[in-house]
């Protein structure tokens, strides 16, 4: 008797990157023309070796509805444009003043402050062109697509992304306030992760309990990865992660350990995890990778 072949997550999350980079890849053309240093600056920071987590789960929530992860490949990599955006802003002078991203020098270091703040806006204003894409028109009816850019939108604004962030810079240094931490975590981060995961699912005509159940999933895991961010700051590497390692202490952020201390920051995102893994029941091993992905959230060391 053949037993069942276990879920490789290293080989799906692989094959999924895989064909985000390619899409990304062909989204944008090659620096040409005045606008050229530009499209430089966009590229240099969207192929600089992300994870692509936020795609792969927008694929993914297509998959355990029934769906096929490729068919939302557009709006997939277009929430990697806005994901890549706001890392290029979060690093610039006036606000984290970052030097690293990735291993790499960030944007601003290589372009200058002007052409970085511009590569920022260029990758967001191309999400929304990327949404509209005529090959996710012929498949998907234009209502549902407004409604996938709305929640994106949403997401991405200051009900979510930004006014996490507004609120994260605000709070540097002051004295810890667990509410606000949470407020900081499910918006700045959070948001999008759910938006990420709740777009494909609805994408792929998930609706009623099944998309209440990915979107409780969703909100889950993106305070569940925020927090990761957290302890990694104090227990990770820096060239294993890319970027500076105790710089959330350094500045003084708000982050959970600082809050409520490294153990109890721990035990929560194991409880988060745990949730959002309970949230899928209904599903069936469609949903398997999204069950791998919430487990992978506590292991990552990046």
């Amino acid at each position: 008797m053949t037993g069942k072949v276990p879920f490789d997550l290293k080989e799906y999350l692989n094959e999924k990157k895989g064909l985000v980079d390619k899409a990304l890849d062909s989204y944008f053309p090659d620096p040409s023309g005045p606008a050229s240093d530009v499209i430089k600056a966009m590229k240099y920071s969207l192929f600089a070796g992300g994870k692509r987590l936020r795609p792969i789960l927008c694929m993914a929530g297509a998959e355990a509805v029934g769906g096929d992860g490729k068919f939302v490949l557009p709006v997939a990599c277009a929430i990697e444009l806005i994901h890549t955006y706001s890392l290029i802003h979060d690093d610039l002078p006036v606000m984290d003043d970052d030097d690293i991203r990735r291993g790499k020098p960030t944007n601003h270091k290589v372009f200058g402050e002007a052409i970085a703040l511009l590569a920022g806006d260029g990758l967001l204003t191309e999400a929304f062109h990327l949404m509209t894409a005529d090959e996710l028109i012929a498949l998907v009816s234009p209502h549902l697509i407004l409604k996938v850019i709305s929640l994106i939108a949403a997401a991405a604004g200051y009900g979510g992304m930004v006014g996490g962030q507004v609120v994260d810079i605000q709070w540097e240094g002051k004295a810890p306030d667990f509410p606000i931490v949470e407020y900081i975590h499910t918006h700045k981060t959070g948001a999008m992760i759910n938006a990420s995961v709740t777009s494909g699912a609805m994408l792929a005509a998930g609706d009623g309990p099944r998309l209440t159940a990915i979107t409780s999933y969703g909100k889950k895991i993106g305070l569940a990865f925020q927090i990761s961010d957290d302890i990694l700051d104090i227990e990770g590497d820096s060239e294993t992660m890319g970027k500076t390692a105790g710089a959330d202490v350094e500045k003084g952020k708000m982050t959970y350990p600082a809050v409520i201390g490294l153990n109890k920051s721990k035990q929560i995102q194991s409880d988060l995890v745990e949730k959002a893994i309970d949230s899928l029941k209904i599903f069936d091993h469609g949903a398997e990778p999204l069950r791998q992905i919430a487990r992978y959230i506590i292991k990552r060391k990046k």
